[in-house]
């Protein structure tokens, strides 16, 4: 089976964020910062900073944690983020490539 993982997307001011989910992060994150798809809601809005990750044994798990987190609350997300990143620094140098 598959791993998945969650992610949280800000922009630069951290004022929008994007809660997405994937089987690959490090390849996603990268798909976001070069705006694959022009006219998604990441590329529309500069979300390409990542400042929050979770991984899963399966996608199913990451998907379900995924509805989750979008159902919640902004501040129930800032304060995931805060936890586990308080400067809100950029994760995506720190992924493992492989």
């Amino acid at each position: 089976m598959k791993q998945g993982y969650i992610y949280i997307l800000t922009n630069k001011n951290n004022t929008t964020l994007y809660v997405g989910v994937t089987s690959h992060l490090p390849e996603r994150i990268m798909q976001h910062r070069t705006k694959k798809y022009p006219k998604s809601f990441t590329a529309r809005y500069g979300l390409q900073k990542l400042v929050y990750w979770e991984s899963f044994a399966s996608i199913t798990e990451a998907i379900a944690r995924e509805k989750q987190l979008k159902g919640g609350s902004r501040q129930k997300k800032t304060d995931l983020i805060n936890g586990l990143n308080p400067e809100w620094n950029d994760l995506y140098d720190s992924l493992d490539r492989d």
